[in-house]
């Protein structure tokens, strides 16, 4: 009995000793490629919008990189190891290549999510940070792999989308944003006097320091944009940093809001109902209630 004990561990502490190696070389290497894609990312970071850019873009491949590298390395590792068994792997390897054949027949709609978002990665169409739309989903993309986009919408919840399903999708980070604020008047309002001060109100906020930085042209007004009898439209147009076309719109309806109301302009009074679909003005409605 103790010399079959002998006999086992001269055979089980060299393997022992291989297996070890084998982890710590395993560990090594993918340390080492999280250490490059890390060197990498880090020489990619630079102020200035383009740097930011190049930067997403480097953390995004770099990301996926390492994850295919890293899956790599351990399975060469796991290989490695069952030789040490003295287990032949080549019957195990040619079955796992006719399985993955046959699974690749059942697996069309995962190899395509592979393949879309290696087109997605190296096409630049988005990266992690980006704002994108991709059917009824807006949010910011907070993960991204070759098989699957994940993004936080506007309610906080994490959207996951296979890459395979995206058909056609909007960027909304780049370059810059674009926002149309509309401003109802009363028939009344005079014109030349609604005009100035609306150019008044753009003016300001193009002069603010606080808000300059976000505008990329604007705001300028481009014109009367409806006209009836009850009220007529007057549209803006502003141009800004990319994502920030919301809190630009909302602070200039703020300004303008403020400066109708210390030059004495009426706004209109007509308010829109909406009842099954069919929409009424608040002065339609009043008229059909004395009727009845």
């Amino acid at each position: 009995m103790p010399s079959s004990l002998n006999r086992w561990l001269d055979l089980a502490f060299p393997n022992a000793l291989h297996l070890i190696g084998i982890f710590v070389i395993a560990l090594v290497l993918n340390r080492l490629l999280r250490a490059v894609t890390n060197l990498v990312i880090k020489q990619a970071s630079a102020p200035g919008r383009p740097a930011q850019l190049r930067e997403q873009q480097t953390r995004t491949l770099a990301g996926v990189l390492y994850g295919a590298g890293s899956k790599v390395v351990w399975v060469v590792a796991l290989l490695t190891a069952v030789r040490e068994f003295h287990i032949d792997i080549t019957p195990a390897l040619t079955l796992a290549g006719l399985a993955s054949l046959a699974v690749g027949f059942g697996a069309q709609t995962l190899v395509r999510d592979v393949i879309t978002g290696i087109y997605i990665v190296l096409e630049d169409q988005y990266v992690v940070g980006d704002t994108i739309q991709f059917a009824d989903y807006i949010g910011r993309v907070e993960h991204l792999t070759l098989r699957r986009t994940v993004i936080r919408d506007a309610r906080g919840a994490l959207v996951t989308i296979a890459n395979g399903e995206i058909r056609t999708v909007s960027n909304l980070s780049r370059d810059w944003s674009q926002a149309f604020v509309d401003v109802s008047l009363a028939p009344e309002s005079p014109i030349e006097k609604t005009m100035q001060a609306l150019e008044s109100a753009a003016a300001a906020l193009r002069s603010d320091p606080a808000w300059s930085q976000a505008l990329v042209d604007g705001p300028r007004i481009l014109g009367v944009q409806s006209f009836d009898r009850s009220s007529s439209t007057v549209r803006l147009q502003v141009r800004t940093a990319p994502t920030r076309q919301d809190e630009v719109a909302r602070e200039l309806r703020r300004r303008i809001q403020v400066e109708f109301q210390k030059q004495g302009i009426p706004t209109s009074s007509v308010h829109r109902i909406e009842l099954a679909g069919v929409a009424h003005s608040s002065q339609e409605a009043a008229q059909a209630d004395a009727g009845s």
